[in-house]
C-alpha cells in the first residue's frame, strides 16, 4: 500500500467504515487513518446506526454484502433524511449491482478487490465535490442557519456539531416549519425506534440550541400533535 500526500489534512474529516469482515474493516481504518483521516468502524448496519445516533460523520463506506441489512437497504433507508455521502464496497461487480447502489443514492461504487489508494482518491474527489456544491434550499431561526441540502447547521455562521441523528431530525422539521409533526411520523422518518427515542433526540437538540430548553422558543411542542420547528426559509 501507498500512503497518499500526507500534507494534506483531513482530521476533522470523520469516515465510518461499515464492513462485516473483520480484515477488511480493520485494514481499511488502519490505511484510512494514515491518510489523514479519522476513522470508526463497524461490523454491521445496526452498529452503524448506533454510530450515527451519536456521532456526526463525513462519509460512509459501506460493504454491501452483510448479514440482516445489507448495504442496499440501509444506502435506501439512509437516503430518505440524510445525503451523506456513501461509497459502496461489494465482491458483486456486475453492471446490474452497480446501477442498482447508485440508483439507491450511493455517491460510488468500488468492486472487491480493490487498492485502497483507489478508494482514498475516490473519497477526496467526493468530499471535493461536497464542498464545492453550490448552497441553497436554507431556513433561519434565530442566530442560527440550516443548510437542507448539505445537511449543516451554523451559528453566527460557526458550524455547530450535530450527530447524524440529530440532523436528520432537524432535517425531517425543516422540511415542514411551522407545522406540527407527530413522533410517529418522525421516528418513521428517521427510523428511531421508538417514540420515545425522538423524545431523547428532541432533548438534546433542545440543549443545544436554545437559550432555555425548558421553555423552548424554535423547537416547540404543540400539545397533543407533536413537535415544531419555528423557521423561515431564506431566500438567495
Amino acid at each position: 500500500m501507498t500512503q497518499l500526500d500526507t500534507n494534506t489534512n483531513f482530521q476533522d474529516t470523520h469516515l465510518l467504515v461499515v464492513d462485516d469482515d473483520d480484515r477488511i474493516r480493520n485494514l481499511l481504518k488502519r490505511f484510512l487513518s494514515k491518510s489523514g483521516f479519522r476513522v470508526s468502524i463497524a461490523a454491521n448496519a445496526f452498529e452503524a446506526r448506533r454510530f450515527m445516533n451519536s456521532l456526526t460523520f463525513d462519509l460512509l463506506v459501506l460493504d454491501v454484502m452483510m448479514p440482516g441489512e445489507d448495504g442496499f437497504m440501509l444506502t435506501k433507508s439512509l437516503r430518505d433524511v440524510d445525503d451523506i455521502p456513501i461509497i459502496l464496497l461489494t465482491a458483486r461487480g456486475e453492471p446490474s449491482d452497480r446501477i442498482n447502489g447508485l440508483s439507491l443514492g450511493a455517491d460510488d461504487y468500488l468492486a472487491k478487490p480493490f487498492e485502497p489508494e483507489e478508494l482514498v482518491l475516490r473519497i477526496k474527489a467526493i468530499l471535493k465535490r461536497q464542498a464545492t456544491r453550490p448552497r441553497h434550499h436554507k431556513i433561519r431561526f434565530g442566530d442560527y442557519l440550516f443548510d437542507l441540502d448539505r445537511k449543516y447547521l451554523e451559528k453566527s455562521g460557526m458550524r455547530m456539531h450535530l450527530t447524524t441523528g440529530e440532523t436528520a431530525l432537524l432535517a425531517t422539521l425543516s422540511l415542514r416549519t411551522g407545522q406540527a409533526v407527530s413522533r410517529k411520523n418522525l421516528a418513521e422518518q428517521i427510523k428511531a425506534k421508538s417514540d420515545r427515542a425522538i423524545d431523547v433526540q428532541i432533548t438534546r437538540l433542545r440543549r443545544k440550541l436554545e437559550n432555555n430548553p425548558s421553555q423552548p422558543e424554535f423547537l416547540t411542542t404543540i400539545r397533543n400533535r407533536g413537535y415544531c420547528l419555528q423557521a423561515e426559509p431564506v431566500n438567495e
